[in-house]
């Protein structure tokens, strides 16, 4: 869900998928956007060609406020293993540009959890197994540059945060050093200066179980300093 510059929000649906306008009473007030050539199995229109559940499952707005990044979580089918689709959509006009990037899994059973603008070129992505408390190896979030210096067709990554290493040398929170966010649903990241960012996880109530087994998780919001700056676009700090 991001919040346009007029005060309404555009939410990507997972089952379409689906861009959707709401204003900022929650009314609905346009059609569903489709993505063109993409169903999921729910979406009675086209032959499906990407898993149930794996729409968008990240979207950033572009610092101008202009374009949404609209990042799938699953694969279309007959495109390569762990390859998703990064579409641009003009907000001006409603439509999608045509533009798309490639983001790369590290490995074609992760998934993504979001995604949010760092600059216009830059995101913060949230990549992820699908394994919680001790099964849990990936939780990590991937600066992905558009830019593609090396030329392979995709998005370059940058390692950020291993969610699952963090520096606690204070055990704050109670917790030993390092610190481990072991949870199967990583969801949301958010940049609350250009060295700090939020994390947090969606519990699936009563589902997770992730920080102590056989025990319903809560919801945890933790706060990451980064070893070095962002240099994220001030727009996005709320600068200007």
């Amino acid at each position: 869900m991001v919040r346009a510059a007029d005060g309404s929000y555009w939410i990507g649906d997972e089952f379409g998928p689906y861009l959707l306008h709401f204003d900022r009473a929650g009314r609905l007030v346009a059609p569903p956007v489709p993505l063109p050539g993409v169903f999921a199995p729910e979406n009675p229109a086209g032959t499906p060609n990407l898993g149930g559940s794996k729409g968008f499952e990240g979207l950033a707005i572009s610092p101008d406020r202009r374009t949404l990044n609209a990042l799938l979580e699953g694969t279309v089918a007959g495109d390569e293993p762990g390859s998703l689709r990064l579409n641009e959509f003009d907000l001006r006009t409603g439509a999608y540009t045509g533009t798309k990037w490639i983001y790369q899994l590290d490995s074609p059973t992760h998934a993504i959890g979001d995604s949010i603008t760092v600059d216009r070129d830059r995101l913060l992505v949230i990549e992820r197994d699908g394994f919680q408390g001790a099964d849990a190896k990936v939780k990590k979030i991937y600066l992905a540059d558009k830019r593609d210096r090396d030329h392979d067709g995709k998005l370059d990554k940058t390692l950020v945060a291993d969610l699952m290493n963090i520096a606690n040398p204070r055990a704050t929170g109670g917790f030993g050093d390092p610190f481990t966010f072991p949870f199967t649903t990583i969801e949301d990241v958010v940049i609350l200066d250009d060295r700090t960012l939020g994390v947090l996880n969606d519990n699936n109530f009563p589902f997770s179980s992730g920080r102590t087994p056989g025990k319903p998780d809560k919801n945890e919001f933790i706060t990451i300093r980064l070893t070095s700056g962002l240099h994220a676009d001030p727009r996005v700090l709320g600068r200007s």
